[in-house]
């Protein structure tokens, strides 16, 4: 395997691949969580695994305000406002939702630029909690993303974009979640346009996700991929 770092524009973006070139293979983007950034260890074992047992080629870029991104004065005002409001007793899972979606606006310009530039014909999504947030606009946007695996996330503010995903979904739910209802995350689910689509919910905490996702994620790309 090769991991390469490097920049499309100002985003910093982290690429894994087997050592042979192929032009025709399929490029797996990642979306890393809130607090998380492209070479954290969970993204980089996930990468390993997706490369070492599925071929595919991985990307993974920096979410704005996260990672070797520069520090954005302007996100950074919002989210302390929101950490305020959520102390104060404001709903958690609204909170959430307008914060992705107002990210999204940047990530999905970049994220089709990523998958640009490095030539990708065919692509697969994962993305979990804030990578679900981003994700469901993202991969609504983007045609040559034909599997999505996303998760943790709520229907508040996404439930237009989710309609217009008819590619393969496996969709996952902790069924205990303290930061997004069960009941938000049901509806997510409910809105996705794909006739493909799974749901696996498991019992936990938002941060509970066990680890046999990830190889039912891997089963997923290497049969719709």
């Amino acid at each position: 395997m090769r991991e390469e770092l490097f920049a499309v524009g100002d985003v910093p973006v982290a690429l894994w691949a087997p050592e042979t070139p192929d032009e025709n293979r399929p490029v797996i983007l990642l979306g890393h969580g809130g607090g998380f950034h492209k070479t954290a260890p969970e993204m980089v074992a996930l990468a390993t695994r997706l490369v070492a047992e599925g071929g595919f080629t991985v990307v993974c870029p920096d979410v704005p305000g996260h990672g070797d991104r520069p520090v954005d004065e302007e996100l950074n005002r919002i989210a302390t406002a929101n950490q305020t409001r959520i102390e104060a007793g404001a709903d958690i899972a609204t909170i959430l939702a307008e914060f992705h979606a107002l990210v999204a606006l940047t990530t999905v310009r970049e994220w089709r630029s990523v998958l640009d530039f490095v030539g990708a014909r065919r692509a697969g999504y994962r993305g979990v909690s804030l990578g679900c947030g981003l994700g469901v606009p993202f991969v609504a946007a983007e045609p040559r993303v034909r599997a999505a695996v996303l998760g943790l996330g709520s229907g508040l503010a996404s439930r237009e974009a989710a309609a217009a995903i008819t590619a393969p979904v496996e969709f996952l739910l902790q069924w205990d979640d303290e930061r997004v209802p069960r009941e938000h995350a049901l509806a997510l689910f409910d809105a996705f346009g794909s006739a493909g689509k799974t749901l696996h919910a498991n019992p936990g905490k938002h941060g509970d996700l066990p680890d046999h996702e990830i190889d039912s994620t891997i089963r997923f790309f290497r049969r719709h991929l």
